[in-house]
């Protein structure tokens, strides 16, 4: 998946002759705190709410002097660029651009996490193990070697871990409901459990995040 097949049709850029009130305006009905300003098809930058607040509101936003670097992510860039871009800077949406830096459009959390809730890791039925290990013990091919001798596949996995830990966190989506067979197989074979979550704890876990994220994104 790439910037491009991401890019979202519910918002417009700012010109540079829309005053701040126009920019506040925008970014209450979309729940934004960020949107790109564009010149015909070029991106001239990227106007944060706190840029808007600093200076006079009833003033075009082409004469502000913008707080934020030229944040911006080309069409072919994967998916993971975006995430990356978006939770390292804050950034509640991103600009897209093509090869001769273009503007084409934009990427919203929302429009980032929308398309997540909607793989496959996450709409197929089964169920959430989390191994702990150390970042040396880490080997997929293992650990996937394991899953398949009780018959059961990983649909998808995540590595998470502290910045002051050689551990790490490796959760696994598996495509089976009852998993208690292959929980004792990871046991026994020297594997530590962190958790494990049946299909319906899952996606209701799943669920109050989603919500409590969109509720967050909203205020």
């Amino acid at each position: 998946m790439i910037a491009a097949n991401l890019l979202t049709d519910s918002m417009i850029p700012l010109r540079t002759s829309d005053t701040g009130d126009d920019a506040l305006s925008v970014m209450n009905d979309f729940y934004v705190k960020h949107l790109p300003i564009v010149n015909n098809e070029e991106l001239l930058g990227l106007i944060s709410e706190d840029d808007i607040l600093n200076n006079d509101v009833n003033e075009p936003v082409g004469s502000y002097q913008l707080g934020l670097a030229r944040f911006y992510v080309r069409d072919s860039d994967h998916i993971y660029e975006v995430m990356r871009l978006l939770a390292e800077f804050r950034l509640t949406v991103i600009p897209v651009v093509d090869s001769d830096a273009n503007y084409l459009g934009m990427i919203s959390q929302e429009d980032l996490i929308n398309y997540f809730a909607a793989t496959g890791a996450f709409t197929e039925p089964g169920s959430i193990i989390v191994l702990e290990m150390h970042r040396r013990d880490y080997s997929l091919s293992e650990i996937a070697r394991i899953a398949e001798s009780e018959n059961a596949n990983i649909i998808s996995s995540f590595i998470s871990s502290g910045l002051d830990t050689s551990l790490i966190d490796v959760t696994l989506k598996i495509n089976l409901q009852s998993i208690q067979n292959l929980l004792a197989t990871f046991d026994r074979f020297g594997y530590q459990v962190k958790a494990s979550f049946n299909e319906s704890d899952y996606f209701d876990t799943l669920k109050e995040r989603y919500d409590a994220l969109m509720m967050y994104l909203n205020v």
